[in-house]
């Protein structure tokens, strides 16, 4: 499996599309009913290939990611195979990135000496959607871009 299992509630949101899946494999109600009863490792390995090709789909579409801990922030955008990156964090112990008091000081301190913001760029030609995940299961979120854009423009003035 090259991501990660959909959860029940997953699977029960994407049912049609899971039905369809089976039907592309042969698989009617009955026959997916006996192979749960008697062959439940042929089951499980239909939900795992079904769960990866809609992450796959999913993590295909995906153009920013943001990250948020109490003191850093990772800002991803990814274009085509490259991930650029926004590392922010702060030399102030009293700020929390998780909160909106530790996003509006960020705001109102991005250009004082307590707030570091370092740039990456990494080429994810190998796996691109295989390094995106990583970065969602180590709690990134996928965003809009919203946070990066305005950063780059800050930046690039």
């Amino acid at each position: 499996m090259k991501y990660t299992r959909l959860t029940k509630e997953q699977l029960e949101e994407l049912h049609p599309e899971f039905v369809n899946f089976l039907a592309t494999q042969s698989i009617d109600k009955k026959e997916w009913d006996e192979l749960k009863l008697n062959k439940p490792e042929v089951a499980e390995q239909e939900i795992d290939v079904f769960s990866d090709l809609i992450w796959d789909k999913a993590i295909s579409n995906v153009s920013y990611i943001d990250h948020f801990s109490k003191n850093y922030i990772f800002l991803f955008k990814c274009v085509d195979t490259t991930v650029y990156s926004y590392v922010i964090n702060s030399s102030n112990n009293n700020v929390d990135f998780l909160s909106t008091e530790g996003i509006n000081w960020l705001s109102e301190n991005i250009a004082s000496h307590e707030v570091e913001i370092q740039r990456g760029k990494k080429d994810v030609s190998s796996d691109r959607n295989g390094s995106l995940f990583e970065i969602i299961k180590q709690g990134g979120i996928i965003s809009k871009g919203e946070l990066f854009t305005k950063l780059e423009l800050l930046l690039n003035q």
